[in-house]
């Protein structure tokens, strides 16, 4: 029998009241079950919600240096645990060893600027207009943060939601993705070794329409995060505007390098293979669109296509593979499809383009990494967010053109140019309609103390990472201090 894994709700680990279970299963070898998870229901989230509401009262006044130096010690143990961290992440979810360690390390760098920032939650103080009185403002903490995260990235995504809300003095329950539950069990284990009290935090494990929903629309629940798609997203902050809560959305992306006729184009390459393919594609970061200057771009799609038959797609802790497995089913079938659509829109398929199915990717759900070249900007090829190794690449004349084709997207997330103009770099630093700009480097690569987030409908203008994560789980409260004596009104005693 598969390991079985528990929720952990108010300091104990405990079944679904269901008695059902969800598969884990390596989606680099489908046969291999890595454990069963809970199919957790409403009662599950009540429970754990009752418990995160009782711990709250206690949490939140413990010092947030003390809060601090206990996310301090959650970072030590991740860095003892992380190649085993990293090894589990792969086989859950599927890509290769180089980037599960990077999620790892990118926990442990949220956790240390978490116990930093435990020293600082700075906030302003300002003079007064009248005599003998002082105005403060000091941050508070919320109450209840419910945490939906993706697969994705199974540490660095739940540590951005979690050790930030912690640190200020929330309440956590966590829901992690159906398809990565291993990990988020991981990190829970660490936090309650590095001394998170009971009912501080909680993990429910169960799919989104139940485990999430309810989340979401309980009244007890203050704080909503989300990460995954645009059209989940929509549905939670309008479920979530019945009772005001606060909401942080991460949505989608359709993010696009742009090459330049001036630009090196052994790095420009680097960047999208990186951008593209890092992850299966399968990043809301991920490089999705090409707008290569026509000056460059016949030469450009020849070294692309010969970098990418050089790529080796296979298990992501074979130290050969440069490219892992999609992460399920139901994932490949939405790149076939794609794919389908591509090829009827009349975009020219120039490498890829198919399941691999033999040898040593049988048992698994693997993709060719695919290039579509000649494609046009209303193409749904174009515009619609694919989250696999698919990448649309269009020919511009100029700056200008390349411009208007990126901003032509419904997404803004991040954007890339590769260029030695440096006018023309700060002109797309300006210009392009997007939450990220890189430099001449790829689409991804977010580093865990500066903001993350988009425009348009990736998001809904809150921001993870950096300090304003730290904004978004802590109320304002501003003070006046009158040690004046006497009755002072603003706005008519001075006046």
């Amino acid at each position: 029998m598969p390991q079985q894994y528990l929720n952990y709700i108010d300091g104990e680990w405990k079944p679904a009241a269901s008695g059902s279970w969800n598969e884990n299963r390596n989606p680099a070898h489908w046969n291999e079950i890595i454990g069963l998870f809970p199919k957790s229901g409403v009662e599950e989230v009540d429970e754990a919600v009752a418990a995160a509401r009782e711990a709250y009262k206690s949490w939140r006044l413990v010092p947030a240096p003390e809060r601090g130096a206990i996310l301090k010690k959650a970072g030590d143990i991740m860095v003892e645990r992380k190649e085993d961290l990293a090894r589990d992440m792969t086989r859950e979810m599927g890509k290769v060893l180089a980037e599960t360690r990077g999620d790892v390390q990118e926990g442990i760098d949220t956790a240390y600027y978490a116990a930093v920032e435990g020293r600082r939650l700075f906030s302003h103080t300002a003079p007064s207009e009248l005599r003998n009185k002082m105005n403060l403002s000091f941050r508070m903490p919320i109450g209840i943060a419910g945490l939906i995260t993706p697969w994705n990235f199974p540490m660095a995504i739940p540590c951005w939601k979690t050790l930030p809300a912690l640190l200020c003095g929330n309440s956590v329950v966590l829901k992690p993705a159906s398809d990565t539950p291993l990990t988020a069990t991981h990190l829970v284990e660490i936090l309650i070794e590095a001394g998170v009290p009971k009912g501080v935090i909680n993990l429910v494990h169960g799919g989104g329409g139940v485990v999430g929903n309810r989340l979401v629309e309980h009244p007890d629940v203050d704080v909503i995060s989300f990460t995954g798609s645009s059209e989940i997203g929509k549905a939670i902050n309008a479920k979530a505007g019945a009772t005001l809560k606060r909401v942080s959305l991460e949505l989608g992306g359709k993010n696009a390098q742009i090459v330049m006729e001036d630009a090196d184009l052994e790095l420009a390459l680097d960047g999208v293979l990186w951008g593209a393919f890092g992850t299966t594609g399968q990043r809301c970061t991920a490089t999705s669109r090409l707008l290569l200057h026509q000056a460059i771009y016949d030469q450009f799609l020849d070294m692309l296509v010969g970098a990418i038959k050089c790529l080796t797609v296979g298990d992501g802790l074979d130290p050969k593979s440069k490219v892992g497995p999609v992460v399920n089913k139901s994932q490949i079938e939405t790149v076939e499809s794609y794919v389908k659509i591509g090829k009827a829109e009349g975009a020219r398929l120039i490498v890829g383009g198919h399941q691999l199915t033999d040898g040593a990717h049988k048992d698994g759900w693997f993709y060719a990494p695919t290039v579509f070249a000649d494609v046009q900007p209303k193409m749904r090829l174009f515009q619609e967010e694919i989250f696999g190794p698919v990448l649309s690449v269009a020919k511009v004349k100029d700056f200008d053109q390349a411009v208007a084709y990126h901003n032509d997207c419904i997404y803004g997330l991040s954007s890339s140019i590769y260029t030695r103009d440096v006018n023309r770099a700060f002109r797309a630093v300006r210009d392009l309609e997007a939450g990220i700009t890189y430099v001449n480097g790829a689409t991804i690569g977010a580093e865990c103390h500066m903001p993350f987030g988009g425009v348009k409908q990736t998001g809904n203008g809150h921001r993870e990472g950096g300090w304003p994560v730290y904004e978004f789980y802590s109320e304002i409260k501003t003070v006046y201090i009158d040690f004046s004596g006497k009755l002072q009104r603003a706005q008519i005693d001075n006046y």
